[in-house]
C-alpha cells in the first residue's frame, strides 16, 4: 500500500526510504511492531554498503502508527555511536502521545474521518494491549496517575 509514496519520496528527496512491514496489533501486542521496525533499520544501516546506498541519505518514515514507530526508532538510534546517523524523520499524522485525548488537536479533529478521536483511542489500546476494555478511562484522561499529569502537564497542555 505504501510502495508508491516511498519511491516518490525517495526519488524526490534522493534520499533511500526504510520501508518496513512490522507484525500489527493486535495479534502482535506491543513492543513486537517496535522491535520489527527497529531491527530492520539496524540492519539496513548496518548493511547499507551492501545495498548501494550512502548512509547519510537515509530517511524513516511512517503514518498513524507508522509514524509513531519512525519517531520511536529515531529516538532510539539517536544515541547509537556504532551506526550511521538517520538523514531525516518524515511522520505523517503520527500517534506520538496517548496521555490525553482531551487535548485541542483531539478535540478539533473528533469528527474527522479516518482519525476519529474514539477510533484513535481504540487503536491505541489494541497496540498496546490487544483490547479496549479500558476506553472510557482512557478518553476521560483517568489512566494517567496525578503525579504523572502534573509532571508531564507542561508539555501535554491544551495551553
Amino acid at each position: 500500500a505504501y510502495e508508491d509514496i516511498c519511491r516518490y519520496i525517495a526519488k524526490e528527496s534522493k534520499s533511500v526510504v526504510v520501508s518496513v512491514g512490522y507484525r500489527l496489533a493486535p495479534e502482535h501486542k506491543y513492543p513486537a511492531a517496535y522491535e520489527d521496525c527497529l531491527n530492520a533499520t539496524i540492519h539496513f544501516m548496518k548493511n547499507t554498503e551492501h545495498y548501494g546506498v550512502d548512509p547519510a541519505n537515509v530517511i524513516v518514515c511512517g503514518d498513524s502508527a507508522g509514524g509513531n514507530l519512525a519517531a520511536a526508532v529515531c529516538h532510539t538510534l539517536a544515541g547509537r555511536s556504532d551506526l550511521p546517523k538517520l538523514r531525516a524523520q518524515i511522520l505523517i499524522y503520527p500517534g506520538l502521545q496517548a496521555l490525553d485525548f482531551n487535548l485541542p488537536s483531539y478535540q478539533q479533529n473528533r469528527g474527522v474521518p479516518i482519525v476519529f478521536r474514539e477510533r484513535a483511542t481504540f487503536f491505541a489500546l489494541q497496540y498496546l494491549n490487544g483490547h479496549a476494555l479500558h476506553m472510557q478511562e482512557v478518553l476521560e484522561g483517568s489512566h494517567i496517575p496525578p503525579d504523572m499529569r502534573l509532571k508531564y502537564g507542561k508539555w501535554l497542555s491544551p495551553d
